[in-house]
């Protein structure tokens, strides 16, 4: 987290802090002392994603993922995160309709295409879940990218093909 030089820093950390411990309701309430115009700010949106997804709240937390997409474009995890708590709120098809157009975007990002591949996985789309994990582990640390996929329960129908993966 970076450095916060204004006096709701303490609140800002603090409720990474919770988060880091695994206490999401704790982590609310320091974000809940930030004034509105700091909940604006793009690494507050990123730490109330986490409070919501730590809570399953999957539909707060699509909100909170669009609202970052909306005010820094740039940054992949507003993207990423807002595809991934529609994916957990059921809604697989929307996931995969607003991550897919930015793969190119963000061509380093080893991340969105494995999640791709599990969307693409439990779409059926088999031959594009394939194609997107290779190009996951092409981008990221192939025998980590391996080991997380053969233990994804979204990536079970290609599980074969995961085993082929270089290590």
């Amino acid at each position: 987290m970076p450095e916060w030089t204004h006096p709701y820093g303490q609140h800002l950390r603090a409720a990474e802090g919770w988060l880091d411990l695994g206490l999401p309701e704790e982590a609310r309430a320091e974000l809940k002392q930030v004034p509105s115009g700091v909940r604006g700010e793009p690494v507050t949106l990123m730490l109330w994603w986490r409070v919501h997804s730590g809570l399953g709240e999957w539909r707060k937390a699509v909100e909170v993922a669009d609202e970052l997409v909306q005010r820094d474009p740039g940054n992949p995890f507003g993207w990423i995160h807002r595809s991934y708590a529609l994916h957990e709120a059921k809604e697989t098809q929307q996931a995969w309709d607003l991550l897919r157009p930015v793969l190119e975007k963000f061509n380093e990002e080893e991340l969105i295409p494995y999640n791709l591949a599990c969307y693409a996985c439990q779409l059926g789309q088999i031959s594009d879940a394939r194609e997107l994990l290779g190009m996951a582990v092409k981008r990221g640390d192939a025998k980590e990218i391996r080991e997380r996929a053969l233990n994804d329960p979204d990536l079970a129908p290609i599980r074969d093909f995961i085993a082929t993966l270089r290590k």
